[in-house]
C-alpha cells in the first residue's frame, strides 16, 4: 500500500528541477509514517531546503513490484530525484547539498565542525541502557546515559565563536542559542533532533526514565525543535515508536 503525502511546495524554489520523491517505511496502518530517523532526518533536509516533494510510505510487509524495480533490496528511505535513485542516507544528504544550493537554496551544513559531532554518543548509551535486562546493570547505564545527555547539555551552553563579541567589556559565558549551530536548524539537527525524540519517548514509556529538567540548555534545544513545523510535524506518533521498540527493550529480570 502506498501513500503520499501533500507536496511542500515553495513557489520561489519551483522551477526547472526535477520531481523529487522520498520514500519512508510505513507505520503499523500501512499508511503512516512508520519509525525511522533516518527517514525524517531527509524529510526535515528537503523541507528546510524549500523544495517541491512527495512522500510516499512503502509498507514492507508486501513490498510492491515497483519498489523492487526502483531500488532492488533497498530499504527505506531512499529517494527518487527525476530518475536518479539514491539510497544511502548520507549520500543522499550530500547530493541534496549540492545539487540545492545557494543562491537559489539555503546551505544547511553547519559552520562549526563540534555542531556535527555534539550529541553523537547519546543514542549509543541509550540503546545500552533499554537492551540490558540485568537490574544490577541498570544505574551505572543510566548514569552513562545521563553523562552523555550532560555533555549534549555543556555544547549547548557554551557559547559559539560567532556568540563572543571580542571588543565587548562583557564576557559571554552561556549561550542562548535555540540550535546546535546556532539560530537555524542545519544538517546536524536533523540528524540529531529525530533520535533525541527517540530516546525521550522510549525511555519515559519503558524505564520511567525523564531527561532531567535541570539539562536547561538541552530543554531549551528540544523546545525549539517541537516549536518549527519541519521537526514536530515529521515525527512520528508515540504509539508508532512504542511498537517499534516493544521487541528491542528488555524487561529487568
Amino acid at each position: 500500500m502506498w501513500f503520499i503525502s501533500p507536496c511542500y511546495f515553495n513557489s520561489s524554489n519551483s522551477e526547472n528541477y526535477p520531481k523529487t520523491q522520498l520514500f519512508w517505511t510505513a507505520g503499523s496502518d500501512g499508511q503512516s509514517i512508520g519509525n525511522c530517523p533516518f527517514s525524517q532526518r531527509l524529510f526535515m533536509v528537503l523541507w528546510l531546503k524549500g523544495v517541491t516533494f512527495n512522500v510516499t510510505t512503502v509498507d514492507m510487509k508486501r513490498k510492491p513490484d515497483v519498489l523492487k524495480d526502483l531500488a532492488p533490496g533497498a530499504q527505506p528511505p531512499f529517494l527518487l530525484y527525476g530518475t536518479e535513485v539514491k539510497t544511502d542516507t548520507n549520500k543522499i544528504e550530500e547530493f541534496l547539498e549540492e545539487i540545492l544550493c545557494p543562491p537559489k537554496y539555503p546551505r544547511l551544513a553547519a559552520h562549526n565542525p563540534e555542531s556535527n559531532t555534539a550529541g553523537l554518543d547519546v543514542f549509543s548509551k541509550f540503546s545500552a541502557y533499554i537492551k540490558n535486562s540485568n537490574p544490577q546493570m541498570n544505574d551505572n547505564l543510566e548514569k552513562g546515559l545521563l553523562k552523555a545527555l550532560k555533555k549534549l547539555d555543556d555544547y549547548l551552553s557554551s557559547p559559539l565563536p560567532e556568540e563572543i563579541d571580542e571588543n565587548s567589556a562583557d564576557d559571554v559565558t552561556s549561550s542562548t542559542r535555540p540550535f546546535l549551530d546556532g539560530q537555524q536548524l542545519t544538517l546536524a539537527d536533523c540528524n540529531l533532533l529525530p533520535k533525541l525524540h527517540i530516546v525521550k519517548v522510549v525511555c519515559l514509556k519503558f524505564r520511567g526514565f525523564s531527561i532531567p529538567r535541570s539539562l536547561t540548555s538541552l530543554w531549551r534545544y528540544l523546545d525549539a525543535a517541537y516549536a518549527r513545523e519541519e521537526f514536530s510535524s515529521t515525527c512520528p506518533s508515540d504509539e508508532e515508536i512504542h511498537m517499534a521498540y516493544s521487541s528491542v527493550v528488555k524487561a529487568l529480570k
